[in-house]
């Protein structure tokens, strides 16, 4: 299991194109490459923290806080 040949990838390609049209293909293979990048970082990231478990953590960015809703700002005034 694992070792595909020629005329499995194209029924695998021929599938795709027909589930999410010309169009859509792209951006389909773009949520792809950058779901696997995020995938193989957090795996490395865990290797990395069970291989060296004394070093820190690495320093990741920080997510931004929600936007406010037009109805929190008037409470958040008020306070």
């Amino acid at each position: 299991m694992g070792n595909l040949s020629l005329g499995e990838i194209l029924i695998l390609l021929v599938i795709a194109l027909l589930v999410f049209g010309s169009k859509g293909l792209p951006d389909a293979g773009k949520a792809v490459g950058k779901g696997l990048r995020e995938f193989k970082r957090a795996m490395n990231e865990a290797q990395d923290a069970i291989n060296h478990p004394d070093d820190p953590p690495s320093a990741a960015p920080r997510a931004r806080p929600p936007a406010e809703s037009p109805t929190e700002r008037p409470k958040r005034l008020l306070e």
